[in-house]
């Protein structure tokens, strides 16, 4: 034993010295000039005198200071930043009754120019550096597209079959009332708060959708913390919530459709393909899914295999391309091919398990962010500004909550359960934030308008729970839930 331990001392000391011995030889050898075939990597001929000249505390702090400024550690430092700060904040607005997601958007603001870059505008600038935001919106977008395809998977059509007539007379209602409403208000609002070349056609159409939307995901989850889902108007506010959330996304593909094309006749070419797009993933991808997954491992199995993950990721990524292609955003493709997947044996949930945690945890929060780094809220000084996003937010809540109310008390539902199912479908949420940043990212909706509506979507969301108590609900105490998002 003794001499194998003497052997490898040798081993190694000869190593050592070989090597100190080739470096040494090595350092008289002329240093390379340009030409002759090789590449000069400018950025680093720079940095070496830096390097070799100064005191050695001088060049470890160069390098530390050079090394935190790299891609890869600015991006850690985001994901860091936004991850403590969003499970901050969603604790602290759980513990007042407000569903996690409310204060995961608020960090959102809170971390933007609004606040963190009011006060400190130097460490702010340092976190999210302009230079790095495109790495921070690609990886925003694909949480964004996970998350409606988890929402895709939540809609069960078969609650919509069950109580078809008061879903549809609410839902319809519940998005048409709010969004005439929303056309209505752009046209006062066209000339000073949209985007300097949009058309009014454009506004009006984002304005109308920006009313409508329900958050059906943070919906299902005040639900259940409320101990709601296996109540009549629980039953029906999830009915009204998915049949409501297809049309709703249904008329936003039809809006970025006809917002993208360049003339009427590539707006019908474009809402061609999209019908031709939904009705290959639902009488072409849908039959066959099951098979391309393995029977067997979606009835039988208990866990999800890699060949069933990959198969998933290849749906909802073509599915995606696909939707991006044609120019209605590959959320709708994400949408859609959650829609599709098989329901037995519980597949859906435990899909959903999988990709919701990891979502909601690392991806979300990003896009919390990126919406909250546009977000302006000092555009909203002064008086005028102020009393144009409290209307907005009046007309959100009177729209969304009576147009829902009053067709649900039409078909025999008692005043008080209707005005509740009301405030639950005026809940918005992340849903909202998708919607709005569509509409910045196609050139519609300005800074300005754009800040007013985040704050529409906080404050309409936040409103559900008192709104609940103020109509007759209540509950000794509340459940703990899973995150919304």
């Amino acid at each position: 034993m003794r001499s194998a331990a003497y052997c490898y001392l040798l081993v190694l000391a000869a190593a050592v010295l070989g090597i100190v011995g080739l470096l040494r030889l090595g350092s008289a050898l002329p240093v390379p000039v340009p030409g002759a075939g090789v590449a000069v990597s400018h950025a680093v001929a720079a940095e070496v005198p830096a390097a070799q000249g100064g005191s050695v505390l001088d060049s470890a702090l160069a390098s530390l200071g050079q090394n935190s400024s790299g891609a890869l550690s600015r991006l850690f430092l985001q994901l860091l930043v936004i991850i403590s700060a969003s499970r901050l904040m969603g604790a602290i607005f759980t513990r007042f009754g407000q569903p996690a997601v409310v204060g995961e958007m608020a960090a959102g603001i809170l971390l933007g120019p609004s606040l963190f870059g009011l006060v400190a505008p130097d460490a702010f600038h340092f976190v999210f550096a302009a230079g790095s935001l495109d790495t921070l919106r690609l990886m925003s977008q694909v949480g964004v597209c996970l998350f409606m395809f988890c929402v895709g998977m939540e809609v069960d059509l078969g609650h919509v079959r069950n109580q078809a007539r008061t879903a549809v007379m609410v839902s319809n209602s519940g998005i048409l009332v709010p969004y005439f409403l929303g056309v209505s208000l752009a046209y006062f609002l066209y000339g000073q708060y949209a985007q300097p070349g949009s058309t009014f056609l454009a506004f009006a159409l984002f304005m109308g959708i920006s009313m409508s939307v329900t958050a059906f995901p943070v919906l299902a989850r005040i639900l259940q913390e409320r101990n709601l889902t296996r109540t009549s108007l629980g039953a029906t506010a999830i009915t009204c919530a998915a049949m409501g959330d297809v049309t709703a996304w249904s008329i936003l593909a039809i809006v970025v459709a006809i917002v993208r094309a360049a003339s009427v006749g590539a707006t019908i070419l474009n809402l061609g393909l999209v019908a031709v797009f939904i009705a290959l993933m639902a009488w072409g991808v849908r039959p066959v899914l099951l098979r391309w997954l393995g029977r067997s491992n979606v009835e039988e199995g208990e866990g999800l295999s890699k060949s069933v993950l990959v198969v998933v990721t290849c749906v909802v990524m073509g599915a995606s391309l696909c939707s991006e292609i044609i120019g209605i955003h590959a959320l709708f493709g994400a949408f859609l091919s959650g829609a599709i997947m098989p329901e037995s044996a519980g597949f859906r949930h435990k899909l959903a398990v999988r990709l919701e945690n990891f979502s909601s945890v690392l991806l979300l929060p990003l896009f919390f962010v990126f919406v909250g780094l546009r977000t302006q809220v000092g555009l909203l000084s002064g008086a005028q500004g102020g009393l144009v996003c409290l209307l907005i937010i009046t007309v959100a809540t009177v729209g969304k909550l009576g147009g829902s109310a009053l067709p649900a008390w039409l078909c025999g539902m008692p005043g008080r359960e209707a005005l509740k199912l009301g405030a639950l479908m005026n809940t918005r949420g992340l849903m909202e934030l998708i919607v709005l940043n569509l509409g910045y990212d196609l050139g519609i909706l300005s800074p300005s308008i754009f800040a007013m509506l985040v704050i529409m979507a906080l404050v309409t969301t936040m409103l559900t729970g008192p709104l609940l108590v103020l109509f007759g609900y209540r509950q000794p105490a509340l459940t703990p839930a899973r995150s919304a998002a």
